[in-house]
């Protein structure tokens, strides 16, 4: 790069690799199996090549500075003589430049199902397929998955025929390989506890699931107790490119205050998605991914329009079922997670079959990569197969901080002069998707009541003002603290009727109006102060006393509880 390179290097390479970067979605493709396939060879110089007339470019330049890319300006490409150059986007102008070496095209996504705008034209394209000019020139060599491809692109462009690759998937592959670290990747999203981890994906464009219902994430997570449920965002990469990472953060505000996990486009979907107890896709590649490794599946939106008949994606478009937008979400969720499902549906196996049959070779994509990239340069392949990682665990951005106004939805069950006491089951959604709820549940004399619980230093001082419980997040030391804290809570918040502290080794003090406290407890995990109070509130609006032995649930666990009425050492406030 630049003149007389040869006197700078340190290494001087056998050959030149010019990796074409145009989109994040290319680049992230051309990163993630160039690194193990020209692993530890000195002979190969690689450099990228920045080409800035996507619309959907912005990012790629951060993303190869995060790597250490060393990175050709466009204007740079035709004075250079690369052996090989290496793309996953087929909207690169290379005729232009006066390049003999061959052009090997990888697909950015699965195969080649999808029609897309032509940037070059008012007209529509398929996707992956480079310009007819570049396969006449008998440069191009196509990557494809699977021998079906290409047939398919033989009967579309004639041109093809003898040009493609059978190389598999190596996305494919690393997805197979991570399966086992399935747990790892939970528990690096904080979903190691035994909820239920929901993955929404989506691709760009009006059909995709957030140009269908940008609300979508927040109505889930207005349905779905946050004790059972946690839901993980993917979005296709073009959305942030064309839109800006603000605006999207902008229109999914409120799911993010509501405990969103929204995973980088650039990594750590692949580990998301083998975290994932169901997908709710569209008709872009990770909804593909998904049906290939079994997981279950919804599809929030497909652009019937966008898929090419006769392909796989068609065909998953066909079978799989779709969630319905005018309908509650918890049902739907609750069906596709195998509870209520009729007997003998094959849905799940169909649905894998179909996903499966776009990958041959699996396991082997980076080994038949290697070979086909080392066949075009004409150099010897480097010993030893090439390394097969698994997918990193995801780091979601902007991590949401814990949730601290809910609504809290209690019911009473059982016998409470029994042995045991009643049943007090708890289920919390989060306050800050309330406008997103399908309506509120209750009140009928024996529940479910509902209420809204606040932590007492929550920012969005809406939800203090009006909360009928209020939590101190922090443990006081002493029940003396605990109690002058509760008084000065109730005269600061009238419209409290419950105020809520743990006691350092004491449980969870929960004191009323009247002067009355309810010391109550629980074992095992089920020592969160909101849920503590929210029993003691149940018992209140059953009218039942809040004392005695109970059992507590919360989602799928349950805990011996139990709840002690006494007095607080010190005076009520006047008004109280």
């Amino acid at each position: 790069m630049g003149d007389d390179p040869e006197r700078w290097r340190t290494f001087p390479g056998e050959r030149l690799v010019v990796a074409v970067a145009r989109t994040v979605t290319s680049t992230v493709r051309v990163l993630d199996v160039l690194r193990p396939v020209l692993r530890d060879d000195p002979r190969v110089h690689l450099v990228f090549a920045f080409d800035p007339t996507s619309a959907f470019n912005d990012g790629v330049h951060a993303l190869l500075r995060s790597v250490g890319a060393r990175v050709l300006p466009w204007h740079q490409l035709p004075r250079t003589d690369p052996h090989l150059i290496i793309t996953a986007t087929e909207n690169a102008d290379l005729t232009t430049a006066p390049h003999t070496c061959p052009v090997l095209v990888l697909p950015h996504g699965v195969g080649f199902h999808k029609v897309v705008p032509d940037s070059r034209s008012d007209r529509d394209r398929l996707a992956g397929v480079v310009p007819d000019e570049l396969l006449r020139s008998g440069r191009a060599r196509l990557a494809i998955s699977h021998p079906d491809q290409a047939a398919q692109l033989a009967a579309v462009h004639p041109a093809t025929a003898g040009r493609t690759l059978l190389v598999g998937d190596p996305c494919y592959d690393a997805l197979l390989d991570g399966r086992a670290l399935r747990g790892q990747y939970r528990r690096a999203l904080g979903v190691a506890d035994g909820r239920r981890l929901i993955m929404l994906s989506s691709t760009w464009r009006d059909h995709s699931v957030l140009g269908r219902d940008a609300a979508l994430p927040a109505r889930l997570l207005a349905e779905l107790p946050l004790d059972d449920y946690a839901v993980a965002l993917v979005t296709h990469p073009n959305i942030t490119s064309a839109h800006g990472r603000q605006a999207l953060r902008s229109h999914l505000d409120s799911a993010h205050d509501a405990g969103l996990l929204t995973i980088p486009p650039t990594a750590g979907w692949q580990a998301t998605l083998l975290a994932a107890d169901l997908l709710i896709g569209d008709h872009g590649s990770v909804t593909f991914y998904g049906a290939a490794l079994g997981t279950p599946l919804l599809l929030g939106a497909f652009g019937d329009d966008e898929a090419v008949a006769g392909t796989p994606m068609a065909e998953l478009g066909r079978i799989a079922p779709r969630l319905r937008p005018d309908a509650p979400l918890r049902p739907q969720i609750e069906r596709a997670l195998g509870r209520g499902r009729a007997a003998g549906d094959d849905t799940a196996e169909r649905l894998r079959k179909v996903g499966e049959s776009a990958f041959a070779a699996p396991g082997r994509a980076l080994a038949l990569l290697r070979s086909a990239v080392y066949d075009l340069l004409d150099l010897s392949e480097p010993t030893g197969p090439p390394p097969r990682r698994a997918p990193e665990p995801p780091v979601p951005q902007d991590r949401p901080e814990p949730t601290t106004a809910c609504h809290v939805h209690t019911s009473l069950t059982g016998d409470p002069d029994g042995p045991d006491g009643p049943r007090i089951s708890v289920e919390r959604t989060p306050a800050a998707v309330a406008a997103h709820s399908c309506g509120a549940r209750g009140d009928a004399p024996e529940g479910p009541f509902r209420h809204l619980s606040c932590a007492d230093d929550e920012r969005d001082r809406q939800w203090p003002e009006s909360a009928s419980v209020l939590v101190r997040r922090d443990p006081a030391d002493t029940v003396v603290a605990a109690d002058r804290w509760i008084d000065d809570t109730l005269a600061r918040y009238p419209g409290c009727l419950l105020a809520a502290v743990t006691v350092a080794g004491r449980g969870c003090r929960a004191g009323l109006r009247d002067g009355r406290t309810v010391e109550v407890s629980a074992t095992g995990r089920l020592d969160d102060a909101t849920v503590l109070a929210s029993a003691v509130y149940a018992c209140l609006r059953a009218g039942r006393p809040p004392e005695g032995f109970a059992t507590l649930a919360l989602g799928d666990r349950t805990e011996d509880a139990v709840l002690r009425l006494t007095r607080r050492a010190s005076r009520p406030r006047p008004g109280g």
